[in-house]
């Protein structure tokens, strides 16, 4: 009876931990049950999607930042790849620090940092009557807010990998996903009249007051990685022969299929609202709502394809399937720029196509990243989920930063049509990187 009540005590104790934050009880979470979960997720999802806000936001107001801070073509692509080009070179860093130190005090500190920077930026780098802020402080300080926004990725899909059992990973992980192109619509929606109308103080003081607002959320309720990583299924930890993330070739071949994808998405991303305006000759509320049905379009494929490969357990090939169809997307819409150009008295039934073209390629390149990171995550192991996760973003974001170099170049001599089928070229590169299903790869 002695040990029957030490049992019981044993069990009160954990529970009470459990409402309390600070644990949970390993079966629940090694099962998936725990309804502390949906918390986890709820805060990742509020963290990638507040960077989002800013990292696809941003872009948006071109036509503004333009104007305002009296940039050229290649000093735009410049100061908006910046921001890519910072979350590239530390994702890495970031994912090997979060695998060490945690998800909660890496969440705490990049929140927290990205709040201050933006605050700062909305105080000393908004162009104002009589001082314009030069584009190398601009693009320094886009660099630094990517650098330091660049610890989300890995330390929030860490979490929800690790609070989800495999049967909901490709959901949750798509979800948390979904906070990019959600957050980036809600940025496409607010920020360029924001940036119109009070101008850029407004636009960055709202990012920074988006990013200390789910600073306060992190606290409350991400727990200690270390305590849920303790909960995951034996064999977890360590896959592929016990390889790193690193000396896989499973995890390379992927990552650079994931970097060559996002040369599609970025393409659209970062230059759709200058395309549309200058092509199709639409203004800010046609160029915003086009950008917000991308987002929008993306957040609910990803949600979709999340359940999809979960429930038939075919990450690989859909992987393979996106890719595909990005380029065949891409392709249709260079040859309605190009009958656009060749006929510039088309009419608006010609504009009308590229916009809806331009929707759909931009929906199908967004689609597939929970897909992606999940099977990445799946490869490494839930000790290496951090690292994996950084690696994979370091590509991705690797390509938001040269794609936006290599746009004006390419636009220069080629026209939007050579822009495009460059970047359904890309997708090929994907389709023919990303790894065959094997019945081993078959989650």
């Amino acid at each position: 009876m002695t040990t029957t009540s030490d049992e019981r005590a044993r069990r009160a104790s954990l529970r009470d931990i459990c409402d309390n934050g600070a644990g949970r009880d390993s079966t629940d979470k090694a099962t998936g049950k725990d309804p502390h979960r949906w918390k986890v997720l709820g805060v990742g999802v509020a963290a990638n999607g507040s960077f989002a806000a800013a990292l696809t936001g941003l872009p948006a107001t071109a036509v503004s930042m333009r104007a305002d801070y009296g940039l050229a073509a290649t000093d735009l692509g410049l100061v908006i790849g910046a921001m890519g080009l910072g979350v590239a070179v530390s994702e890495l860093l970031w994912g090997m620090l979060t695998d060490r130190w945690g998800d909660r005090k890496v969440l705490l500190t990049g929140l927290g940092l990205t709040g201050l920077v933006l605050a700062l930026m909305a105080l000393l780098l908004s162009p104002v009557p009589g001082r314009i802020p030069s584009t190398t402080f601009l693009a320094g300080a886009f660099l630094l807010v990517g650098m330091i926004g660049g610890s989300l990725n890995g330390s929030s899909g860490r979490a929800v990998m690790a609070w989800f059992g495999e049967g909901e990973r490709g959901f949750a992980m798509s979800v948390r996903q979904m906070a990019l192109p959600a957050g980036g619509a809600a940025g496409a929606l607010i920020l360029p009249p924001l940036a119109d109308g009070v101008g850029f103080q407004g636009v960055y003081g709202t990012l920074a007051a988006l990013c200390l607002a789910t600073t306060g959320f992190v606290w409350l309720w991400v727990s200690e990685p270390s305590v849920m990583a303790a909960t995951m299924p034996a064999g977890t930890a360590s896959q592929m022969s016990g390889k790193g993330p690193l000396r896989n070739g499973q995890v390379w071949k992927t990552v650079f299929g994931v970097g060559a994808l996002c040369i599609p998405q970025v393409a659209v991303v970062t230059f759709a609202a200058i395309f549309l305006n200058d092509v199709g000759h639409l203004g800010t509320a046609a160029v915003s709502a086009s950008i917000v049905a991308i987002q929008l379009g993306a957040a609910v494929v990803r949600v979709w394809s999340g359940h999809f490969t979960d429930r038939r357990r075919n990450r690989r090939p859909f992987l393979k399937a996106c890719a595909l169809l990005t380029a065949i997307v891409y392709c249709v819409l260079a040859g309605f720029v190009a009958i656009d150009t060749a006929l510039p008295e088309s009419g608006g039934a010609l504009v009308a196509a590229v916009v809806v073209a331009l929707v759909a390629g931009g929906i199908v390149a967004s689609s597939w990243h929970g897909i992606a990171f999940t099977e990445l995550a799946s490869i490494a192991g839930i000790a290496h989920t951090g690292t994996a996760l950084g690696l994979g973003n370091t590509f991705a974001f690797g390509a938001y930063f040269l794609a936006p170099l290599a746009i004006p170049h390419v636009l220069e001599r080629a026209n939007w049509s050579g822009v495009w089928l460059a970047a359904a070229v890309a997708a090929l590169a994907a389709f023919v990187l990303f790894p065959k299903a094997t019945p081993a790869a078959v989650r």
